[in-house]
């Protein structure tokens, strides 16, 4: 499972919201705008839980044909309509034990709406064309990028099948709304890139720093990951530029209001702080002699905003020539420490599931 990145309140919230629904076996609805990374997080409540060892089974509502979903959810008999030749399951047995994740909930027919309330209600349910009431232990995990109250009012959408799957809810923060979470996250992308197309690329230009920043994307973590990858197929330097991320052309998008003095003193400590990790890669000494602090003073203010898990994840790209050098430091009590690893950032908010209560 790939894990989820970020230090900001808004996804530090989500983090908080996976391991106390993971605990239960009701339904979770999730709601966020495409690409903020939905299946991601039924993922991670899946891996969580008490039905890790059974399978997790996602489907999309929205890319199968309306006449062949249900037979996908509830599955068939033989004979049940056209080129039902045998007996098939759908995705809801196919999950038992484990869970099912249903993508674009809000897409469903009305009929298999009622279908999938009573499911939820006495976990039973026919196969298309059959008799057999057929009984199955999956937990329903499910999505939408719609509002689904306005699809009630439109009478699009059941009411009743609305809060019978939204018993926990978690809403999945945009990007734009995540601080300073999008260069986090454009490092991981680079790491993961470059080890894939074996390019030694050291990081990202400060202006292309300044894209990243300023960027609202309305495409999300997708788009995100997207723009950093296809960066590094067509970056023929060290660094990843502007013109790499095709973000030449943006504008610094004006503040919609005032912040609090100390609210802006944090923004500005955090954008430096993050800024600074990725210009030096987690070199600490670097980035202390650049930010004229101490090393106890930044390793503080990298706690304080939840920072220091993720600098673990800075590492050297693969040398073309030679081996990269790891630099090591002295601490207090004589042992030497790492100031470059080969462990990821990938997943250091929620941390690894063995420690997760």
């Amino acid at each position: 499972m790939d894990d989820m990145v970020g230090a900001s309140p808004a996804i530090c919230g989500v983090f908080e919201k996976i391991v106390k629904v993971a605990a239960t076996d009701m339904p979770v609805l999730l709601t966020g705008e495409t690409g903020t990374g939905k299946e991601l997080t039924a993922q991670a409540i899946h891996a969580r839980s008490v039905r890790k060892q059974g399978p997790f089974v996602p489907i999309n509502c929205a890319a199968i044909p309306e006449a062949l979903l249900e037979s996908e959810l509830f599955g068939h008999e033989r004979g049940a309509f056209t080129g039902a030749v045998q007996q098939k399951r759908g995705k809801l047995e196919a999950a038992g034990g484990g869970t099912v994740f249903l993508d674009e909930v809000g897409d469903l027919l009305p009929s298999l709406q009622v279908k999938l309330l009573r499911f939820l209600q006495e976990g039973t349910f026919e196969r298309v064309g059959g008799q057999e009431t057929l009984h199955v232990d999956t937990r329903v995990i499910a999505a939408t990028n719609v509002d689904l109250k306005a699809a009630i009012d439109q009478n699009r959408f059941r009411e009743d099948l609305y809060y019978r799957l939204g018993v926990l809810h978690i809403h999945l923060p945009p990007l734009r709304e995540r601080g300073e979470d999008a260069l986090l996250m454009a490092m991981v992308f680079l790491q993961q890139a470059a080890a894939t197309t074996h390019k030694a690329i050291r990081g990202f230009s400060s202006q292309a720093i300044d894209a990243l920043r300023i960027h609202p994307w309305p495409g999300n973590v997708r788009e995100l990951s997207n723009r950093v990858r296809r960066a590094v197929v067509m970056s023929e330097g060290e660094e990843i530029t502007r013109q790499d991320l095709d973000l030449a052309g943006e504008d610094v998008p004006a503040a919609d209001s005032l912040d609090s003095l100390r609210a802006a003193h944090q923004r500005i400590e955090t954008e430096l702080l993050v800024k600074a990790l990725m210009l030096h890669r987690g070199n600490m000494s670097r980035i202390a002699r650049d930010l004229k602090v101490s090393r106890s003073t930044l390793y503080r203010k990298l706690k304080q905003y939840g920072l220091e898990k993720i600098t673990t994840g800075f590492i050297q790209p693969p040398a073309t020539t030679r081996a990269p050098r790891v630099q090591t430091e002295k601490t207090g009590t004589g042992e030497t420490n790492s100031m470059i690893t080969k462990e990821s950032a990938v997943g250091a908010a929620l941390g690894p599931i063995s420690q997760v209560p």
